[in-house]
């Protein structure tokens, strides 16, 4: 079919390469290195490569001496609430139509003062029914009594048996129960009419109202809240190291937002509580006036912890590994200052400095600040911190 179109079928073969193509593409890769070869050795300085001569100049870095201590002071804060000794809800014992409530909230009541009353009029009237049964029964008792003097006499006269003697005492005696158990009601129905009021059960300050005159009291429902006056304790969560620091009867110095207040000591109660783990402290204000109800005060101590150790700007800290940190030492050596890493364990921190502890030895001189840019070994020049922070205020 090729030979149809005038196409022969050595013409259609692929050309395979000859051995002389060959040997012309391994000549032209020899040129063509011995080319670069060469025009990388033009391009070569003529001083060859550079190397440093000189040591890099030594950073500058604030250090700050080593006052090892055996102990430090830990200010701690502990918070609570000034709050009244004594919240009551006042209700009624029995239930009833409110007649009269005569206080409103922020009104401020005495001891003994009438706050509410019920409606007593049906009480009233049970009260006159029973008093005139105590009436009755006292007559009767009386008449009682008579008969019995009248019942001895014909007895001394022969004209009676003991028997009706007997009989008449026993009359008495009943009629007497008859009048105990009449004023036993009339008793009760006084004390009923007594608790449809309620009285203020100490000095204070009325927070809640919350019924008014009209309304069907159930018993024992809340009708007014009453908080006292004049009082005010606050409890505050101590731990167990620190409570046992405290002297119950020595007076204290708390802070609220209005100001400072003294306080008391009245117990602590020694138990640790199952959630907060703090033992609790109560205290009495002394000064009330300053401070309301219901304001956050504070109790500042001073705790002595026996830890050797010294202080340190937290800045100067760096992590390590385990849990420890690393602090630097401008440590002299023979061609000036170097930087020498070594491991402390944090005991403490407040704010920006924190005490720790390791092997650093007095006088010792801790950089304070540029870790980011020093590595263990390298040259520094120190500079004590103090001495340039009263050049640069001044």
């Amino acid at each position: 079919m090729n030979d149809a179109y005038g196409i022969t079928g050595e013409e259609v073969r692929e050309k395979k390469p000859t051995w002389v193509k060959g040997i012309i593409f391994f000549l032209l890769m020899i040129v063509v290195s011995v080319g670069l070869l060469f025009a990388a050795t033009l391009l070569r300085s003529a001083e060859g490569p550079r190397v440093a001569e000189e040591a890099p100049a030594p950073l500058t870095v604030s250090v700050e001496s080593v006052a090892p201590a055996a102990s430090f002071e830990l200010d701690e804060s502990y918070s609570g609430l000034a709050e009244a000794r004594r919240t009551s809800e006042l209700g009624f014992a029995g239930g009833g139509r409110i007649s009269a409530i005569s206080a409103d909230v922020g009104d401020r009541v005495k001891l003994g003062d009438t706050l509410a009353r019920l409606d007593t009029r049906s009480l009233e009237a049970q009260l006159a029914s029973a008093e005139a049964m105590v009436a009755e029964a006292r007559a009767g008792h009386d008449l009682a009594l008579n008969t019995v003097e009248r019942q001895r006499t014909l007895r001394l006269e022969g004209h009676v048996s003991q028997q009706r003697v007997d009989e008449a005492e026993a009359q008495a005696n009943t009629a007497l129960a008859r009048v105990e158990a009449a004023k036993a009601q009339a008793d009760t129905l006084r004390v009923q009419i007594d608790l449809s009021r309620i009285r203020a059960p100490f000095a204070g300050v009325v927070t809640r109202r919350l019924a008014d005159e009209g309304a069907i009291a159930s018993p024992g429902q809340p009708i007014l809240e009453l908080v006292e006056s004049g009082v005010l304790e606050a409890q505050l969560g101590l731990p167990a190291q620190s409570a046992a620091l405290l002297k119950p009867g020595t007076e204290y110095t708390l802070t609220a937002d209005t100001g400072s207040v003294t306080a008391k000591l009245r117990n602590v109660t020694g138990v640790i509580d199952s959630s907060q783990r703090t033992v609790t402290a109560v205290f009495e204000i002394e000064n009330p006036d300053v401070v309301a109800a219901g304001s956050v005060v504070r109790l500042a101590l001073e705790r002595n912890i026996g830890e050797e150790g010294f202080w340190v700007p937290v800045k100067a800290l760096s992590a390590a590994s385990r849990g420890l940190w690393n602090v630097y030492v401008a440590s002299p050596s023979a061609d000036g200052w170097t930087a020498v890493p070594r491991p402390v364990e944090m005991v403490h921190s407040e704010g920006d400095r924190a005490y720790v502890r390791g092997p650093v030895r007095a006088g010792d001189r801790v950089i304070v600040d540029g870790l980011q840019r020093i590595t263990p070994g390298m040259p520094v020049t120190p500079r004590d911190a103090t001495s340039a922070s009263n050049t640069n205020g001044g």
